[in-house]
């Protein structure tokens, strides 16, 4: 037997019968009370006197009724009068109503006078009016019975009930407490309601009290004994919902936010919208603003090779470049785990996206410059890099060669490929570093400004050999020298060369959630109960969030023309005590009381702050004030090269002098806190 389809023949779905039957019934309702609107206006028209009505009046309204009615259902079935939610009836459906049934008065009173004769003015005024009022009552009435039906008990809720304080009696906060006032699935009830605005002070939204602004926050908490507060001011500045949650974060009440980027849907909110308050949230500091033009242009149909592309970094530049339409995203990185869970969600979000995920290291020369060759990249954004520092000073030969030699190996693979622009991604603990892992990056810099400089003066011969077999020596330099010189192009942009493949460097701070990052760990030891480790009172560190640091890197480089070291404006720094004070106090917690703080020295080459530029280098601005140029230091291009050969295979035969030699290529690096002995 053939199962009946659920679907009629446009594929919707069929209407239920409880659906039908409202319908139906609602359809018998307005009938009845449009007849008796107009009765009662033509009585009122004689003065409810019966035997003063004459008979052409009564014959046309019985005659005009019975004629108009069939037509009037079918408009008001055509303007979904008989087809909407009724429990979610709304204004947007009752400023609708109103204008249909109004529309339908005015069409009656047309009518009835053309087609028969003048009536009484009451019987257009009052039976318009209550037609009206009947049809719309109707239908709000449903809602009414639910509003009733459904809402909480103050006194039965606030007794088992989570004790929230809203904070924002504007839309957003005003639909939040009605939800919560109204779903009996959130356990939770609206006590109280802060608002900066003193006009809707000693105000009440839905019976639930605006008792003052952000100075009032503290002593209310106590007052209604509040357990969570909401911040739902979505349209706050950063400056203000910095200011009002440094306030909440003093109670010992569980915070949530709405996100800056929020949207209503059909008026309501949701408060599963609400997430809990971060570390990020407590920064002040306004959304950072990119030139997406720029940027979409520069990405738009090209070829972008992202090494370290499963990363914090590397994923977060995956994503931002997956939404620039470019031609192919080729995403290379060693880890597996990483690199596949990259690969999923930018295939999920982006179905059409060229995607292609491959395994490697940067460390294999054999590897990367197959990549190369076959992917043949515009741009490369070069991520891979060992970043952990404690681990680098334990293992200084495995930082220079994944961090220094692996850096070189993919920046000569794109210079023989011709990759029109190369960008390293550094850092701050670049300059006059304290560790290993600094000072490698600082080599990396050097690096790209080597091969900057070997690509704009055909110079190939000068690149060491670093990864060659012998017999393939000859036969790649001879290609790189006549690569080299067929690209340069001379086309003077501030006395500056420009020439095919453009190598620059882009540092910048920590970036809050990244694998290395303080918050992780901080959160972990909070979920353990403590303590949480600080190296030291008075260390600061400067902070952006990833997709900051990313759409920043992305703007710089649409900037680049070949050896620069752009540098990130990262903000104020801040302080990792602080830092540690803030999470416990979001969680809920007392610092030093029920989660202690533990000071545990400074970590082998650990700087209790980071610097942004070295003291030799200038800014240079650019047209995003947040993105500048250091100028570089000048060094002996040839010198280091052949310093890099050496270093190459020290680093490959795990040196024990490896600190020793970097340092001495590298005059600001200063090693601190390590023992003598490099692994």
């Amino acid at each position: 037997m053939k199962k009946e389809s659920n679907k009629n023949q446009y594929g919707f779905k069929k209407k239920s019968a409880k659906w039908l039957v409202i319908a139906i019934m609602l359809i018998i309702f307005d009938v009845i009370a449009i007849t008796f609107s107009y009765f009662i206006g033509l009585l009122t028209g004689h003065e409810f006197i019966w035997s003063t009505i004459p008979q052409e009046e009564l014959s046309a309204f019985l005659i005009f009724s019975l004629a108009f009615m069939p037509l009037q259902i079918v408009f008001f079935w055509f303007m979904h009068m008989y087809q909407s939610v009724w429990r979610f009836t709304g204004f947007k459906e009752l400023v609708r109503y109103i204008f249909v049934t109004g529309l339908a008065a005015v069409a009656h009173a047309v009518g009835i006078t053309f087609i028969f004769t003048p009536m009484p003015f009451a019987y257009y005024v009052v039976g318009g009016l209550l037609q009206m009022f009947a049809l719309v009552s109707a239908r709000f009435s449903y809602r009414m019975y639910i509003e009733l039906l459904t809402k909480k008990s103050p006194d039965s809720s606030k007794l088992t009930a989570t004790r929230v304080m809203v904070i924002g009696a504007g839309a957003a906060g005003s639909n939040v407490v009605h939800e919560l006032l109204r779903t009996e699935t959130i356990h939770a009830v609206p006590c109280c309601i802060i608002d900066d605005n003193a006009e809707r002070w000693n105000l009440f939204l839905e019976d639930v009290p605006v008792v003052g602004g952000r100075d009032d926050i503290l002593a209310n908490v106590e007052k209604f004994k509040i357990e969570q507060i909401y911040f739902c001011i979505p349209s706050a500045s950063a400056e203000a919902k910095r200011d009002i949650l440094n306030i909440c974060k003093e109670t010992k009440c569980e915070l949530k936010i709405l996100p800056n980027i929020y949207s209503f849907v059909n008026d309501e909110v949701l408060v599963s919208r609400l997430k809990p308050v971060d570390v990020e949230d407590l920064l002040g500091r306004e959304p950072i603003q990119v030139n997406m033009d720029e940027i979409c242009a520069y990405l738009e149909d090209k070829t972008i090779l992202v090494t370290g592309g499963g990363g914090s970094i590397g994923s977060e530049l995956c994503r931002q470049i997956a939404n620039r339409n470019p031609k192919q995203l080729v995403i290379f990185d060693i880890y597996e785990n990483n690199a596949y869970e990259i690969q999923q969600e930018l295939k999920r979000k982006h179905p059409n996206l060229n995607l292609e995920v491959l395994i490697g290291s940067v460390r294999d020369a054999k590897r990367i410059n197959m990549v190369f060759e076959r992917y043949k990249p515009d741009i490369v954004y070069h991520a891979a890099a060992h970043k952990h520092v404690p681990l680098m000073e334990d293992s200084p030969n495995e930082a220079i060669k994944n961090n220094v030699i692996g850096t070189y190996k993919t920046a000569c693979a794109a210079l023989k490929n011709g990759t029109k622009r190369f960008v390293l991604i550094s850092t701050d603990k670049a300059v006059n570093p304290t560790n290993i892992m600094g000072a490698s990056k600082r080599l990396c810099e050097m690096v790209v400004q080597s091969l900057d400089a070997v690509s704009k003066s055909g110079r190939a011969d000068l690149l060491p050999r670093l990864y060659y077999h012998e017999s393939d020596r000859e036969e790649d330099i001879e290609r790189l020298t006549k690569l080299c010189q067929e690209s340069i192009k001379i086309e003077s942009v501030d006395n500056q060369t420009h020439t095919g493949t453009q190598y620059v460097a882009l540092r910048f701070g920590n970036v809050l959630g990244s694998n290395c990052s303080v918050i992780p760990l901080f959160k972990k030891q909070i979920e353990a109960g403590g303590p949480i480790t600080v190296t030291h009172p008075d260390i600061v560190r400067y902070f952006m969030t990833i997709p900051e640091a990313v759409s920043l890197v992305l703007q710089a480089g649409t900037y680049a023309w070949g050896g620069e070291i752009f540098v990130l404006d990262m903000g104020e720094p801040v302080k990792i005590d602080t830092l540690a004070r803030n999470l416990i106090k979001l969680s809920g917690y007392k610092p030093d009381e029920e989660i202690k703080i533990v000071y545990s020295g400074l970590r082998p080459g650990e700087k209790l702050y980071e610097e942004k530029l070295m003291a030799e280098e200038g800014l240079k601005k650019t047209a995003n004030e947040m993105i500048f140029i250091g100028k570089p230091i000048p060094f002996e291009i040839e010198q280091f090269l052949t310093q890099l050969t050496r270093l190459a295979d020290a680093c490959y035969n795990n040196s024990e002098d490896i600190v020793e030699m970097v340092q001495a290529i590298v005059s600001t690096f200063h090693p601190v806190g390590r023992t003598p002995q490099g692994k």
